[in-house]
């Protein structure tokens, strides 16, 4: 085919020249997060652009713009890496904190990669945390649309007998209504117990709040399986790498 102008050599045509973006693109190839994750975090607030809050549909320039992310700037994704942590009470789950607070990254920093938290555990609670820096698999992990169940340890006092029916109904938390996929007594003594509780959803203190509303007050809150993950042996404050079988498995049928 003949051309009607020759094309000019690389370095006089820009061939290495960057062009922008659109942020939720970016997000997902350096693993930050899913396309649909990233739209998510972009309207949550949580991506910043040259320190400007960044707004859904914008575009970037990745090698020249300081994309950020709970104030992490994004950089180049290296091996996919995923991390199972025992994490302890008192720590809070997001990369960093403006108030010197204790994070669960505080935990992982000598895994030698760059990984973020999948969901949360708020500073009372303890328990099974995945870090990745896979954004996909975190979209998959969390976001309640994929019916991922968590399942909890949850010490509680108070009128057990009568909360537990309530306990297995549709509880409104925050406007919005929730239920427990699975709700058993493992251990019960006199006003306390032991309860085994599983959901699919992950609201800011879901099975806190939805105890709460039936009467009990909770002591201690531990998450002890994703799926079929399950915490095991692994002790508070120590961290392991997932194998490639239960990779596999949190992200299977999707």
């Amino acid at each position: 085919m003949r051309r009607e102008d020759p094309v000019p050599p690389a370095a006089e045509r820009g061939q290495f020249a960057a062009r922008p973006e659109r942020l939720q693109k970016i997000l997902s190839a350096h693993g930050a997060a899913s396309r649909r994750g990233a739209e998510r975090i972009i309207l949550e607030g949580r991506v910043t652009v040259n320190g400007i809050t960044a707004s859904l549909g914008q575009s970037a320039i990745f090698e020249s713009d300081v994309i950020e992310v709970d104030g992490v700037r994004v950089g180049p994704r290296g091996a996919a890496a995923y991390i199972m942590l025992n994490k302890p009470r008192g720590y809070i789950t997001t990369v960093s904190d403006d108030r010197g607070r204790k994070t669960v990254m505080d935990l992982v920093s000598g895994a030698g990669v760059k990984v973020y938290p999948v969901g949360r555990l708020d500073m009372d609670s303890e328990g099974l945390l995945l870090l990745t820096n896979d954004g996909s698999f975190a979209e998959t992990v969390a976001h309640p649309s994929y019916n991922k169940l968590k399942t909890y340890e949850v010490y509680v006092r108070g009128d057990v007998s009568a909360a537990l029916p309530m306990l297995r109904l549709p509880i409104t938390v925050d406007s919005h209504s929730v239920h427990a996929d699975s709700v058993a007594v493992t251990e019960h003594k006199g006003r306390a117990a032991v309860l085994r509780v599983t959901i699919h959803e992950g609201r800011n203190r879901q099975i806190r709040k939805m105890c709460a509303a039936c009467g009990l007050e909770v002591g201690a809150l531990k998450r002890v399986a994703i799926g079929a993950l399950e915490l095991g042996g692994l002790e508070s404050g120590q961290w392991r790498f997932l194998t490639e079988d239960e990779v596999q498995a949190l992200i299977g049928n999707v």
